[in-house]
């Protein structure tokens, strides 16, 4: 790609012409969302993004720390019909909003619940009461404003921040939309494991019911029989939004569940043979999704069925010795992702791993995919990560470490059967036994959390 062309898509985003809808509505009967297995029309759910709206004070951005679907829902909106951004911190750890907020001076947070630390500017979120007028209006939003300020999760290093326009979460909405067209056609209902701050999160429980033609489970349901009730609480056809670490846990469960359309997966690398289990036992086909917090999702694949990825139409991967820059509609101006690709055709691509997986101890190389997945392939290990330590042992060498939840074996019988798979020089010191990896809401292990654990 050419700086001309890099100078034309931030042009084009920076005047995005026209408005976009608020919600995507032709009558106030639609059904947004489903609470307390009640559905939530549109015309309840505008008057609630009104009142919310009013409780706002002027700003730049806000904090949406709303833990339940539907309040996140609301003040997601309220905050975006009075002009602001939506920041999202990577998690909602003190440390974490703090860090987020001092970032964009000035800023409120908004939360149902007063947080143990209180964060300056901190908005209540009122009691909702729907006050339904006789006009049923849909607000429209500028394409250009700001209303999503996401930050990465910082499994790889310090989050950062990613501005979208209201604009921008059309174009990639629409994306995730055709995709699912492929499994289930007309409206459908939609039940997350996922938290609606995490960016996939957002774009499937969030963007998809205020834009898409479906509704969203106010619930974030995690274990099994907490899923298959909020499944059972929505009428068909009905998707799960989940992740492989979410979609292990329900299928240990052996919870029956409700008929499925469809299982949508992302935040990590689908293993096949959990797909294949999941879609013998769901009867529906499993969706897998790939994107960024910097991209938003751009491509998705049948795992059981599809090696190569494909691309969502518009989309263009380049690929360099650093990674894969992404042009999308959604993106402004291409951005560069650590992973690495294949790209055998203008529609499809092949996922090689990602710059920061790629080691080299000794002269010799080794992916940190490839280790882990080993690591996870011995017998009585039920969950492990490894990874490159920081610092070097003195020799210039960035040793590697790992965390294991194992309480059947021993650390001896676990390094041995390490020593049969991997070559010394990526046999990890120090090999670490845990009661569980420091995941976040979505799988994701962030690496300030893996240190801290490592110390502990």
């Amino acid at each position: 790609m050419n700086n001309e062309f890099e100078a034309k898509a931030l042009q084009a985003h920076e005047a995005l012409p026209g408005e976009r809808p608020l919600l995507r509505a032709d009558s106030p009967e639609r059904v947004v969302v489903w609470r307390h297995g009640e559905p939530v029309r549109a015309d309840v759910f505008l008057a609630h993004v009104r009142q919310v709206r009013s409780c706002l004070p002027p700003g730049s951005c806000v904090v949406n720390l709303c833990e339940d679907r539907y309040d996140f829902l609301v003040a997601f909106c309220a905050i975006v019909l009075a002009g602001q951004a939506n920041l999202l911190p990577p998690s909602r750890a003190p440390r974490a909003v703090a860090e987020i907020m001092a970032a964009h001076p000035g800023c409120h947070a908004l939360g149902e619940k007063t947080p143990q630390v209180r964060p300056p500017g901190f908005i209540q979120m009122p009691a909702l009461h729907a006050v339904v007028g006789d006009a049923f209006e849909v607000p429209s939003i500028p394409a250009a404003q700001t209303a999503v300020i996401g930050y990465t999760s910082g499994s790889t290093g310090h989050p950062q921040g990613n501005g979208k326009t209201w604009g921008s979460l059309h174009a990639s909405n629409a994306g995730n939309l055709d995709a699912l067209r492929e499994a289930v056609d007309g409206d459908f209902q939609l039940v997350a494991t996922v938290p609606p701050q995490h960016m996939y999160g957002l774009e499937m429980s969030v963007l998809m019911p205020l834009l898409g033609s479906a509704s969203v489970h106010a619930g974030r349901p995690f274990f099994a029989a907490d899923i298959a009730a909020a499944l059972e609480q929505v009428p068909a056809p009905r998707v799960l939004v989940t992740t492989p670490v979410h979609l292990r846990t329900l299928l240990a469960g052996g919870v029956a569940l409700p008929p499925l359309a469809a299982i949508v997966s992302a935040t990590a690398p689908m293993p096949v043979e959990l797909a294949q289990s999941a879609e013998r036992a769901c009867g529906a086909p499993l969706l897998e999704m790939f994107g960024s917090t910097e991209s938003c999702v751009f491509d998705s694949r049948r795992t059981t069925a599809e090696p190569l990825w494909t691309l969502y139409p518009g989309v263009r991967l380049h690929p360099q010795p650093d990674g894969t820059r992404v042009e999308a509609p959604q993106l402004p101006a291409p951005v560069t992702l650590a992973d690495l690709v294949e790209v055998p055709d203008e529609m499809h691509f092949r996922l090689c791993g990602r710059n920061t997986d790629l080691l080299e101890i000794a002269g010799k190389r080794a992916s940190l995919g490839d280790l882990n997945r080993r690591l996870l392939s011995i017998e009585g290990v039920e969950d492990g990560v490894m990874f490159q330590m920081e610092g070097d042992d003195g020799l210039r060498v960035r040793r590697i470490a790992a965390l294991v939840v194992a309480p059947t074996l021993d650390m001896a019988t676990l390094m041995a059967q390490l020593r049969e798979m991997l070559d010394p020089a990526f046999l990890p010191r120090p090999l670490r036994r845990v009661g569980s990896l420091p995941r976040n809401e979505t799988g994701k292990l962030p690496r300030r959390a893996l240190l801290d654990a490592l110390k502990s």
